[in-house]
């Protein structure tokens, strides 16, 4: 097991966002130099404070990136669109600003890029968020000039939600019947956000995980229904649920589309309803004594 070199320079891309923000503080509390590269007029980036370097710059706008590249030793590539009506966005921001990254990262002379995908990479039944992460890897993968190293989280929470986990948890809340889509039966294994900073931390510059990827996912796998159940005891609620076909969400969701009603939210929503994120982090316990809470403990916490 290697351990990360005290002090490095790291830049974290998509710095404002919530696990952005989160990491780059954990970095420096660690000692690190940390930079953080930010859209220009992210109103966001006051949650910063004084734990990094800001650069604004675009990952869709190359010219904008050599200044924050410069000089430094291991890049964290968060930036990235999750959700959104516009498919095209995913291309140029996931794929074209992935690429991007990598070219800026090259030409810095960058030790170490870690790129944080997805778990819906691995989806028998893709979207074009999915699709768009697969083809960041395979841009990422092909560096020769630079470490690199995959990350795929699953389905990440904390006291205050991740983005995925905040919209089920509202679903789960919003109806006096829950709609289970095809049962409720995906399997996931939602991650602790602690969890995973101290699983994104370890990697740093540490040689160990050079060209290797990692599930980043939670010690508990539950499934949808299970993980519903669970949310509504926190609450000291239950509500009945009632099982709605797939192929009927999949034709709503077609009529939605053709209406324009944000198609695009529904595509990705609706696949990760109807399939598994339950991937196997023994990698990460192995190379980085990863031991992520499961979580029944983990909305204890």
């Amino acid at each position: 097991m290697g351990g990360a070199i005290l002090p490095m320079t790291i830049l974290v891309t998509g710095a404002a966002g919530e696990i952005g923000s989160r990491l780059t503080r954990r970095f420096f509390e660690l000692g690190h130099k940390v930079r953080a590269l930010v859209l220009p007029g992210d109103p966001l980036v006051s949650r910063l404070g004084e734990t990094a370097q800001v650069h604004f710059g675009d990952v869709t706008k190359p010219e904008t990136l050599a200044a924050a590249f410069a000089g430094v030793d291991v890049v964290y590539h968060l930036a990235a669109v999750l959700l959104c009506e516009k498919p095209e966005l995913f291309q140029a921001v996931n794929v074209e600003g992935t690429r991007h990254v990598a070219r800026a990262a090259e030409a810095a002379k960058v030790r170490h890029l870690i790129h944080i995908s997805s778990a819906s990479v691995v989806y028998p039944n893709t979207t074009h968020y999915s699709r768009s992460k697969r083809q960041a890897e395979d841009i990422v993968t092909a560096c020769r000039a630079v470490h690199w190293t995959l990350v795929r989280p699953t389905l990440v929470y904390d006291r205050d939600g991740g983005l995925e986990f905040k919209l089920y948890a509202d679903f789960v809340r919003r109806y006096p019947v829950v709609p289970m889509v095809a049962g409720g039966h995906a399997r996931k294994s939602p991650v602790h956000v602690d969890d995973l900073l101290s699983g994104l931390a370890a990697m740093a510059g540490n040689p160990i995980t050079f060209g290797k990827t990692y599930n980043l996912s939670g010690g508990e796998i539950v499934t949808l229904r299970e993980l519903a159940e669970l949310m509504l005891k926190q609450q000291g609620r239950s509500k009945p649920m009632v099982t709605l076909p797939a192929g009927l969400c999949r034709i709503a969701a077609r009529v939605w589309g053709a209406l324009n009603r944000r198609p695009m939210l529904m595509e990705h929503t609706l696949a990760g309803l109807t399939q598994d994120a339950d991937l196997d982090h023994s990698a990460a316990t192995l190379d980085l004594g990863y031991k992520p809470l499961g979580v029944r403990q983990g909305i204890l916490r």
